[in-house]
């Protein structure tokens, strides 16, 4: 992805008129793209923020530049939320380590959408940002420690392990669609598989 994606297209500084609509536009797009697709037109988007095509088209030329902006607005906001798991530490190890498991591998299968989106267009999306990986990566490191050290998860767990399990688990999610309950259940499998055995719990 290229950083340009991810900022406004404008060289100069944007007015603070100018930045709220395009923080409606990306708000907007990342609410229809939930809700119908990566293939809802733009035109929708203009609609659902509340502002001209014109409007969009000035802060992300093409669908792909939309695309790609919400995408990276999304990973930085989850690599966000993850360090403030991490630094609240939990009470509750266990809990705090599924719960940001699961927002994980919800966060996989769109992101998943969103590239098979830019591919089929013709663009050439490289792999996740580094800065944004390995903050993820390190905020899973220490939520699996921590639930680990509190018998919650099996101890020969190690993070390359789990990524491999996440984006499996998320690929079986997009498999199942619509299908909530399909969905759950493959997570719950997974969660059951992650925790020890009953010989093993403290």
């Amino acid at each position: 992805m290229t950083p340009a994606a991810a900022e406004p297209t404008e060289s100069k500084p944007l007015r603070a008129d100018a930045r709220r609509n395009r923080a409606r536009v990306l708000e907007a797009a990342e609410s229809v793209f939930a809700a119908k697709g990566t293939g809802a037109p733009t035109e929708e988007v203009a609609r659902a923020a509340g502002v001209g095509i014109g409007t969009v088209f000035r802060h992300f030329p093409t669908k792909e530049a939309l695309l790609e902006a919400v995408l990276i607005a999304r990973l930085h906001r989850f690599a966000d939320e993850a360090e403030a798991v991490v630094a609240a530490d939990s009470a509750d190890p266990g809990a705090a380590f599924f719960t940001f498991l699961a927002g994980w591998i919800e966060m996989s299968s769109a992101k998943n959408a969103y590239f098979e989106a830019l591919t089929a267009a013709g663009v050439t999306v490289p792999k996740e940002k580094s800065g944004i990986g390995g903050r993820l990566l390190g905020a899973l490191g220490v939520l699996l420690s921590r639930a680990q050290a509190a018998g919650a998860v099996r101890e020969d767990l190690v993070t390359g392990e789990l990524i491999t399990i996440i984006i499996g688990v998320a690929k079986a999610a997009e498999y199942a669609g619509p299908d909530a309950r399909l969905r759950d259940r493959a997570v719950t499998i997974l969660f059951d598989g992650l925790r020890p055995s009953a010989g093993e719990r403290r």
